[in-house]
């Protein structure tokens, strides 16, 4: 277990999922508008990664995919700070699920930052943001959580 006790961790978490999502949206509005090519702060070439073939997945643009994951992230945490008393099994079900996507999303954006690097040779300053805030949710979503009592959910 981690210092400040669960609430605190809860607050930082859901405040990364807002974080992530406003990049998210950023990345999307920009990509709608044409005119205006997204800009890297940096100086990377944004507007070339986010409009790659390696932009969508499914056909679905990636941006829309982080959005849907901030979104889950954050509700999923506003309902732990405010409504801390959720039934044992509903809250292992639902830790289980956040680890299990925090997880996943930190792959696939660790795999698009590789795409960048290795087959873009180009790089996105906000697409490299929303993999660090992807890496700080899925490590604390590891860290504050006890896998001893996920265990329990496959044991029935």
């Amino acid at each position: 277990m981690l210092f400040f006790g669960d609430i605190f961790w809860q607050i930082i978490i859901l405040i990364l999922g807002l974080c992530g999502f406003m990049v998210a949206r950023h990345i999307h509005q920009h990509k709608k508008i044409n005119a205006a090519p997204l800009v890297c702060p940096i100086g990377f070439d944004c507007n070339a990664v986010v409009h790659s073939d390696y932009s969508r997945f499914f056909g679905v643009p990636v941006e829309i995919f982080g959005m849907i994951y901030y979104v889950i992230i954050s509700l999923s945490y506003l309902l732990f700070i405010f409504v801390p008393n959720i039934p044992n099994a509903l809250q292992l079900n639902l830790v289980a699920l956040l680890i299990l996507i925090s997880l996943l999303a930190f792959l696939f954006s660790s795999y698009l930052i590789g795409v960048q690097v290795f087959i873009l040779k180009k790089g996105c300053s906000w697409c490299i943001v929303s993999a660090f805030i992807c890496l700080f949710i899925f490590i604390l979503t590891a860290l504050t959580y006890d896998f001893s009592s996920i265990g329990q959910i496959f044991v029935k």
